[in-house]
């Protein structure tokens, strides 16, 4: 087993790519604290997988400090932490408040940089460990009115690779996943306004979503979970500051060059 004897952290652990990530990382042997802001899907994980449930926020300093903790007095340290936490981003520019602004900055982008800053000295204590930020297809390509969440996930990788360059030579490696479209509880959301505007069901929200990516669908969490495995594991010991894009192929695609392809 791939993380056998290794104590992981996961932000946003109870749904979605964090669930999943807790759940194979279990699944290889890790002992697994789960950390997110609903309580009732969190216990659920922990039970499921054998872990530990830390109730709290990812924007909070006291929160993040206190799953760390956790993992280190109740478990025995802390090997590696996947930052899977994040939330919605805002409308157009001129749409967006200060407040709206702050908010999805402060969900994406600072939760991030609070989970590194504090699990930071109990990971250099263990040498050898990694750090995982899942960032978003949004970070690389701009979806059209969010721009919070293209800002936020786009600092993601900069603050990945400031990471890598500061605490790789004391045994840190960092590195980004960005997803794109996956089934999510957040995902569905946004499929729910486009089945309603559109008249359409959720899954066929999915399928118009997708239907330029070369794979031609959506993502499933295991799907990213699986990457976030690699990174975390030996099998990618050489492996820092890199952003793994897994997205079904959507930023390859030429959008300019669709009126030329096949009916």
């Amino acid at each position: 087993m791939r993380l056998s004897g290794k104590i992981a952290l996961v932000t946003g652990g109870g749904t979605g790519i964090g669930a999943a990530t807790a759940r194979r990382f279990a699944g290889e042997g890790a002992q697994v604290v789960v950390t997110g802001r609903r309580a009732g899907p969190l216990e659920a994980m922990a039970t499921e997988i054998g872990g530990v449930a830390v109730p709290g926020d990812a924007t909070s300093p006291e929160d993040v400090r206190r799953a760390v903790q956790t993992a280190q007095h109740r478990i025995g340290g802390l090997d590696v932490v996947v930052a899977a936490a994040g939330g919605v981003g805002t409308p157009a520019v001129a749409e967006t408040d200060t407040d709206r602004w702050e908010a999805s900055l402060r969900s994406n982008l600072t939760s991030a940089f609070l989970t590194a800053h504090e699990a930071l000295p109990a990971l250099l204590d263990r040498g050898g460990s990694s750090l995982v930020i899942v960032a978003s297809q949004a970070a690389l390509v701009a979806p059209p009115a969010l721009a919070g969440y293209i800002a936020a996930k786009t600092g993601l990788i900069g603050l990945v690779r400031s990471i890598a360059v500061d605490y790789g030579p004391r045994g840190v490696r960092a590195n980004a996943v960005c997803p794109g479209w996956v089934r999510t509880p957040m995902a569905d959301v946004e499929m729910d306004k486009l089945a309603e505007r559109d008249g359409i069901s959720r899954n066929e929200a999915y399928g118009q979503a997708c239907k330029h990516t070369p794979l031609r669908r959506p993502g499933e969490p295991s799907e990213i979970a699986s990457i976030c495995l690699f990174l975390a594991s030996a099998d990618a010991s050489f492996v820092t500051g890199a952003v793994i894009v897994a997205d079904g192929g959507a930023t390859a695609v030429d959008i300019s060059g669709l009126a030329f392809g096949a009916a």
